[in-house]
């Protein structure tokens, strides 16, 4: 007998069946039935035959994987939620199980405390969506790759926002600091896009003279200035149907902000030295370490061009927020370098492991590249202790930034009331910005607590209040 429509209908695919009735025990409920099956074969003839609401699979599944079982699912129910599981979830299945439509992915091991919530907020979106039509369409399969490693949570979430954003042509703006692989996360979004059989071209705003940007981008005609010989087409032609990543954009001139607008808002451009309208299909994608809310407030970028180009913010996570990625990274680099080089395989001993987590990573996974660079160049053993690792010593540490922050304060002339007060919120301001506004690490590094920094700093904005 058809289970009634106000029951909600989960099906389990694993191989293991002592997880199977571990999920089913954890997720039976009132109004809630629970099927399960150990073969994707099997679950097929589930799906055809019965109204699923939920899917919950392993990526390992017998015939076929989740992968392949989360796109005939959609194939057969557009409105069934797909929760795909695995041990370790690798960067490519994280961005393909999204891009295949799946909900979420899960590690196994986090199933005890994650599984729950996730399964009651899909089954509370499957309940909206009942009576409407689910238009979404099966994703194509795309076998690129990506060197993007980690098994955070938060890492794991951009890789499914790539995988959901990949599929439209939506303007995206890559945030992050400088360092953390941004412009890796603009090649994924491309690779995994329709756009991927054409050529995605990368250009570095801040690298550019502000005279040869315009030109760089949109193309001249000859004569246009001094030294344009000949006519040139620009990378907005170059990449016409595909991807243009615009890296550094908080460091594009005003100038050149303009027309890049007008290409936005028009898909229409003109040449330097021409009044020729030309178009161009590109999708744009924009990287900044910069905090571009804040360069419009002071009049440094557009706000339009901002809107047009934040459609979808990607926000990369510092390499000090996800120690958990560190030693898979730092044993991805070793493992290239030994290849690259023909050495013996380097390791890494638990301390050292231990020491890698524990140091702040200003310069986040470049400067753990190098690092491991260093390391390798310099190990006498094939086992790395910690005082094996040669860690950078930035040549302007933290506290010559703050004496030299100090010293400008004194030359500054503070606002009226106790300026003694004022200059210790400045030093905490500064403090906080150079942390990312993490009052933690903020409060570390000035030997207070977080309360009190907090405390600091909510006097200077009093005192900003009255200086007005």
């Amino acid at each position: 007998m058809a289970p009634s429509r106000l029951e909600q209908t989960i099906l389990l695919v694993d191989q293991d069946h002592d997880f199977l009735a571990w999920a089913t025990k954890r997720l039976e409920a009132k109004g809630v039935r629970v099927l399960r099956c150990d073969d994707a074969e099997k679950a097929i003839k589930v799906v055809e035959k019965s109204q699923v609401d939920l899917v919950i699979t392993d990526i390992q599944i017998g015939a076929f994987d989740g992968l392949e079982l989360i796109s005939r699912i959609r194939g057969i129910n557009a409105n069934a939620l797909v929760v795909l599981t695995a041990g370790a979830p690798t960067t490519t299945q994280i961005i393909e199980a999204t891009r295949r439509g799946a909900r979420d992915v899960l590690r196994k091991e986090s199933l005890p405390f994650e599984l729950r919530p996730v399964v009651e907020s899909a089954l509370q979106l499957a309940e909206q969506r009942r009576s409407a039509d689910d238009t979404v369409p099966n994703v194509p399969t795309v076998d690129g790759r990506i060197k993007m490693i980690g098994i955070s949570r938060p890492l794991q979430d951009v890789f499914k926002l790539v995988g959901r954003v990949a599929q439209t042509d939506a303007p995206v703006l890559i945030t992050g600091e400088s360092g953390t692989g941004k412009e890796l996360i603009a090649s994924a979004v491309h690779e995994y896009s329709p756009r991927r059989k054409n050529e995605m071209v990368a250009i570095n705003c801040g690298a550019i003279p502000e005279n040869l940007l315009e030109s760089e981008l949109f193309g001249h005609e000859k004569g246009a200035f001094t030294g344009a010989v000949a006519k040139r087409a620009g990378r907005f032609e170059h990449c016409d149907g595909g991807t243009l990543f615009l890296d550094e954009i908080g460091d594009m001139p005003l100038s050149v902000q303009v027309k890049l607008l007008r290409v936005l808002q028009e898909g229409t451009f003109s040449r330097v030295g021409s009044n020729e309208t030309l178009k161009s299909d590109v999708r744009i994608l924009a990287a900044t370490n910069k905090d571009l809310a804040n360069e419009v407030a002071e009049g440094n970028f557009r706000e339009d061009l901002y809107y047009r180009l934040n459609v979808v913010e990607i926000n990369l996570p510092p390499l000090r927020k996800r120690p958990e990625d560190i030693p898979l990274l730092a044993e991805f680099f070793l493992q290239r370098l030994a290849r690259k080089y023909g050495l013996a395989r380097i390791r890494l001993s638990g301390e050292a492991v231990e020491s890698l987590q524990k140091h702040p990573w200003p310069g986040n996974v470049r400067e753990l590249e190098n690092t491991m660079a260093r390391s390798c160049a310099l190990a006498s053993t094939d086992l790395l202790l910690p005082e094996d690792i040669p860690f950078a010593r930035s040549p302007f540490s933290q506290q010559q930034k703050l004496k030299s922050h100090f010293i400008g304060l004194l030359d500054a002339a503070p606002p009226s009331g106790n300026a003694l007060e004022w200059i210790q919120s400045e030093i905490a301001a500064h403090v906080l910005e150079n942390c990312s506004g993490d009052f933690k690490e903020s409060a570390r590094q000035l030997g207070a607590t977080p309360a009190a920094v907090r405390k600091v700093l909510s006097s200077r904005n009093s005192v900003d209040d009255t200086s007005a």
